[in-house]
């Protein structure tokens, strides 16, 4: 895609462009970041996987009355979003015990845990996207009440359906990352960013191989093949 837009913004992931007053369009890139920011490196095709990936689930998404800043994709690595004001937090929900919270409480990664866990993590790369609480959130005008109630619903909401469609392939959800976001106009509240193998941990059921990217954080090797094993078993193709 040849793209002649203002870049109006370039994160680890994705670069955003303006195209009107309440459009961007979103193209994907094939950089891979982890542990904030301090391993780097790329994955081939990862952009236009997770652009595929992403695009398939926002739009099942949206199809199940949960609001999206997901328009249509379009192109291989772009996609054209409403255009909102990201509300500085990211929203963990995790169904197991792994990564950071297996480390904090010594759990074994995989351990199921009793009932849905949602944890908030302050949006800041600079400061190391510290967790925080509820209460940080209100205390530090992060959010407002009404709209926190809304993202605690959206998020239980979301996991339902993604963890249907993934089991329904034969991959275990056991946690993902999702941030939200204010439209311009109306200030509704809707998910935003992505959801793909970058921000969901993905297992096989049948033997726990990890298709996501902690084998780019964990040194694993076959990254990419990993995202395009999720792709293909979601009968999706580049």
């Amino acid at each position: 895609m040849a793209i002649k837009m203002k870049k109006l913004y370039e994160g680890k992931a994705k670069i955003i462009y303006s195209k009107s007053a309440s459009q961007v369009v979103a193209s994907y890139k094939d950089d891979a970041t982890a542990f904030n920011n301090l391993k780097k490196g790329s994955i081939k095709n990862k952009g236009i996987i997770n652009n595929t990936i992403s695009s398939y689930l926002f739009d099942v998404l949206n199809h199940c009355k949960i609001p999206t800043h997901f328009i249509k994709k379009i192109d291989k690595k772009s996609q054209l979003l409403k255009k909102v004001d990201i509300v500085p937090i990211e929203v963990l929900v995790r169904n197991y015990f792994a990564g950071s919270l297996s480390k904090k409480f010594g759990v074994k990664e995989g351990t199921k845990l009793p009932d849905t866990l949602i944890e908030y993590c302050l949006k800041s790369d600079e400061l190391g996207d510290p967790h925080i609480s509820t209460d940080h959130i209100l205390n530090l005008g992060l959010c407002d009440l009404d709209h926190l109630e809304l993202i605690e619903e959206y998020s239980l909401r979301i996991n339902d359906i993604l963890t249907g469609i993934f089991y329904s392939i034969g991959i275990n959800l056991i946690d993902f990352k999702i941030e939200f976001g204010l439209t311009k106009k109306t200030k509704e509240l809707i998910l935003a960013d992505e959801i793909s193998p970058d921000t969901c941990r993905l297992w096989d059921l049948k033997t726990n191989k990890k298709l996501d990217k902690d084998r780019f954080r964990r040194d694993l090797g076959n990254v990419e093949d990993a995202y395009i094993e999720v792709m293909e078993r979601l009968n999706l193709k580049i």
